[in-house]
């Protein structure tokens, strides 16, 4: 269960990190809330995962998948970038944080 928890936590860290865009500073209301729900809730669940998981492996997939995930976002919502040398750099990123999970002795 706490590698679930640790997958929708990762999850909500990319909507919030996707809606600050749309915040514009937060200057507005409704996106500014949503974004700020989404970080409650993206660090509630990942301390629902560290119940089990260890700190350095559930922290590190964490930021690793929301990273990827918001920069994969970025790409097809915001235009950035879709040059190889980035895409590579997202996909060591999968690896580590793949090595992790699997490196991992508890959960």
């Amino acid at each position: 269960m706490a590698w679930i928890y640790l997958l929708l936590a990762a999850a909500f860290e990319v909507q919030w990190a996707v809606t600050m865009k749309y915040t514009q500073g937060f200057t507005r209301l409704w996106p500014s809330l949503a974004c700020v729900a989404g970080m409650v809730v993206s660090v509630w669940l990942l301390a629902l995962a560290q119940r089990t998981l260890p700190v350095g492996t559930s922290y590190a997939v964490w930021t690793g998948l929301g990273a990827v995930g918001t920069a994969i976002c970025g790409m097809f919502l915001f235009n950035e970038s879709r040059e190889l040398a980035r895409v590579l750099c997202i996909l060591l990123i999968v690896s580590g944080v793949l090595g992790l999970g699997l490196l991992s002795r508890n959960g």
